[in-house]
């Protein structure tokens, strides 16, 4: 494994916050379940913790600790670009699902962003680099200058070919929430 990807994972686990590379941008991310990490993500990029955030997995068997409903239809679609709205379980915390009675959920097919989840042994936050109303960050120069030493630490890397931020799609009955 990369000494940077090593080192990422490193401080996730340690409750810092992390850019990296994502399907369509930079993201931020942190230990969900570390909520002095989601807290402090948040005031960095300047987002009320009303909006939820979306759980990031590198396999499957990461999301089980946020949902034990993940249906057929949702599971043939991973790895992939597509964020779901699932069922939570009923321990997770109001700061990862907002307002919102589901928890927004993706096993990601981006290379680097499912290997930073897989050694860092979790699922992560991931929520676009960029402060409100700003457009995300696309490159790691571009996050290095907006968010400078707020964040501990930026893994170097390429975003994918997406054009746009993931979908994001109801599981139980299909419908986009969010176009991509």
């Amino acid at each position: 494994m990369q000494p940077a990807l090593q080192h990422a994972a490193r401080v996730l686990k340690q409750g810092g916050v992390v850019a990296y590379a994502t399907e369509y941008c930079f993201g931020l991310g942190c230990d969900p379940r570390n909520h002095a990490a989601v807290r402090r993500l948040l005031r960095i990029k300047r987002r009320p913790v009303s909006k939820g955030l979306i759980v990031l997995a590198g396999d499957l068997s990461q999301l089980s600790w946020y949902t034990d409903d993940i249906p057929t239809n949702v599971r043939d679609n991973w790895p992939g670009p597509y964020t779901w709205l699932l069922t939570p379980r009923v321990h997770v915390p109001a700061w990862i699902t907002g307002k919102h009675p589901r928890i927004a959920a993706r096993v990601t097919a981006h290379t680097q962003a499912a290997a930073l989840c897989l050694a860092a042994d979790m699922a992560i936050i991931s929520t676009s680099a960029n402060r409100a109303g700003e457009t995300p960050a696309r490159a790691y120069r571009e996050v290095l200058r907006r968010f400078g030493n707020h964040i501990d630490y930026t893994l170097s890397g390429d975003v994918g070919d997406a054009l746009a931020p993931t979908p994001i799609r109801d599981a139980q009955n299909g419908n986009i929430v969010r176009s991509g």
